[in-house]
């Protein structure tokens, strides 16, 4: 379902020294360096697997995820997804996939949330017989029937990210990618979110890839992870055998934290990730 080959981004950050002196230069003459957010990343996804994909601060990850929903384009390499190329085949594109940005909302603030819904539902373009199905099904499996007529900068952030994951599958997409879906959420909420998360990806077979910091996340709903640092891939296989390998391994600095967590600390020694 996703091919990923050798897909390469690099940025340009402007640069300057502190001081009034380097302030009043930058005005006249900015200096910038070219930061390489991914190098040469590739992989594949089957249909209706979650992969977790994880990685420090500055990885690549939401790169990543940007350039798979076609809101970036790479500098080079390839990325097919459901036949399409995501930035050059937009339109067409979207309208298979589902994006959740943990920081960022598809939800207007001042509205309820019924009136965004019914907007995205004009955007991709949703039958009323499918919309209805859709919004009927993600109102009660996210228990959304008490919030949804609320406008959304009255709700808590549990309530958002709920309506926010609502909000990604109204049109019924193949894929969702979700980058820190659960961030912020108190303990019941991660709860309900991971749960629905499962129950989509097995009844409707709904592929997942799921950029996380929250290991617990990654426990409870991938069995396959990729491992992303500096730009580069450096891990792709199963939690299980990533958990076997290195959380028994000696060497590590494990803090009182799960076997999967201190999987992953030695992991990033031995990248030279930390």
């Amino acid at each position: 379902m996703i091919t990923v080959s050798g897909i390469s981004k690099s940025f340009k950050v402007a640069k300057r020294n502190s001081g009034l002196g380097s302030a009043m230069k930058s005005l006249f003459r900015r200096e910038y360096e070219e930061v390489a957010a991914l190098s040469e990343v590739s992989f594949t996804i089957k249909p209706g697997e979650i992969v977790g994909y994880i990685g420090p601060n500055g990885a690549g990850k939401s790169t990543t995820i940007k350039v798979m929903s076609g809101i970036l384009v790479p500098d080079s390499g390839t990325c097919e997804i459901m036949g399409y190329t995501p930035w050059l085949d937009r339109v067409k594109y979207v309208r298979n996939i589902g994006v959740v940005f943990g920081q960022r909302s598809q939800l207007w603030w001042d509205v309820p949330v019924i009136d965004s819904f019914d907007l995205l539902r004009d955007i991709y373009d949703v039958p009323e017989t499918e919309y209805r199905k859709n919004l009927k099904l993600l109102t009660e499996t996210l228990d959304l029937g008490e919030i949804i007529r609320i406008p959304v900068r009255q709700l808590s952030l549990g309530q958002r990210m709920r309506c926010e994951i609502a909000a990604s599958l109204l049109h019924g997409p193949a894929i969702l990618f979700l980058d820190e879906p659960t961030i912020g959420l108190d303990a019941v909420s991660k709860i309900a979110v991971r749960q629905f998360i499962a129950t989509i990806n097995k009844e409707k077979g709904v592929t997942v890839i799921l950029t996380t910091h929250d290991m617990s996340d990654i426990e409870a709903l991938a069995q396959r992870i990729l491992l992303i640092g500096k730009g580069r891939l450096l891990y792709d296989g199963e939690l299980g055998a990533m958990r076997d390998k290195y959380a028994n391994a000696e060497g590590g600095i494990a803090q009182g934290g799960s076997p999967i967590e201190d999987a992953l600390v030695k992991m990033y020694k031995e990248f030279d990730i930390t």
